[in-house]
């Protein structure tokens, strides 16, 4: 799921979606926004909103993204010598 299997083609693991949505993350957006970017961008015809969030999850979980006052923004993941 989150990694490409024998069942989920590359472009579909979470981390490929993950990437498509930093990469259209440009500016803080709200989740409908960028739903609606990724909709219109076309390579992600088959997305699901059901994938989208997963991905949501596991960049949020990565701490690639956090949300402020109802807008995602990209976020640079802690550096190691900080949590030391």
């Amino acid at each position: 799921m989150i990694l490409p299997t024998k069942g989920i083609a590359p472009n579909r693991a979470l981390l490929a979606v993950g990437a498509t949505v930093l990469a259209h993350l440009t500016e803080p957006k709200t989740v409908s926004r960028l739903w609606t970017d990724l909709g219109t961008a076309g390579g992600s015809a088959e997305l699901k909103f059901d994938w989208f969030v997963l991905a949501l999850d596991l960049l949020y979980a990565l701490g690639l993204v956090r949300l402020d006052g109802g807008r995602l923004h990209r976020d640079q993941p802690a550096n190691r010598e900080d949590c030391a």
